[in-house]
């Protein structure tokens, strides 16, 4: 039943964050980006450790300079630093909000952040920081929900958030056809064998082989972040079986 309680509460949180959250029409609309910070300030005032990674996609997309003549790894460096700039406004609003982040790039960019090193990530996690990932993996042809996936699991994240602005996985698109049906739970092989446009299946198959759950929600209804953190389930959730175990 929707917004149940599906399972224990989680501490230690991964966030991924898409770039079309921070923006769609425009690169960037405030109010989003704004909203956003205000879902991650609830749960971090609830004392939950939370690492983000966030997309790019609302600045530039690697896989559509492909179709103009960019060759893929180009395309993806390009989209990687497009992260670096949505961890900097997050940063920012963040620490408008009195909540101390700290950006980790996958490569070094001076005076951006720290390059991802895994002991000083612990440190700060454990300390009450906010992490804020960025440049996904530091490679080309892996996505940022692959980075996220990676990142949930050598962190030691309880479960993977992915944010969306729909309420969970659907039978069809909600969002063209009002009566679509909504999963509440799903098994990874469910979404892998079905194709649902979840996140690609390199992740997905990553979250599998290490008993990773997963929670798509959207991040965009208010108390939905704080709420998913103590265990309700306020959107779809993906593991290997519906145990609460």
């Amino acid at each position: 039943m929707e917004g149940s309680s599906s399972t224990k509460p989680y501490q230690r949180i991964l966030l991924k964050i898409s770039g079309e959250s921070f923006g769609k029409s425009n690169p960037f609309e405030m109010k989003w980006i704004n909203n956003i910070a205000e879902e991650v300030k609830e749960a971090h005032l609830a004392n939950k450790e939370i690492g983000i990674v966030v997309g790019g996609g609302n600045i530039v997309r690697g896989s559509e300079l492909l179709k103009h003549g960019i060759k893929r790894p180009i395309g993806d460096y390009m989209g990687m630093l497009a992260t670096v700039i949505n961890a900097l406004a997050l940063q920012d609003i963040l620490s408008n909000l009195g909540v101390d982040a700290v950006i980790m790039t996958a490569r070094e960019i001076e005076g951006v952040g720290e390059t991802y090193h895994y002991q000083n990530c612990m440190q700060y996690l454990n300390s009450g920081k906010v992490l804020i990932f960025a440049e996904g993996t530091g490679s080309p042809y892996f996505t940022t929900d692959t980075a996220a996936a990676l990142k949930a699991a050598e962190i030691g994240a309880e479960v993977f958030f992915k944010a969306t602005k729909v309420d969970g996985v659907f039978d069809k698109d909600p969002v063209t056809n009002p009566d679509a049906s909504k999963f509440e739970f799903l098994t990874y092989e469910d979404v892998l064998l079905n194709r649902y446009r979840v996140m690609d299946s390199t992740a997905i198959a990553f979250c599998l082989d290490n008993n990773l759950p997963i929670l798509i929600f959207n991040l965009t209804k208010k108390g939905n972040f704080l709420r998913a953190s103590i265990g309700e389930n306020v959107g779809t959730v993906i593991k290997s079986s519906q145990s609460i175990k």
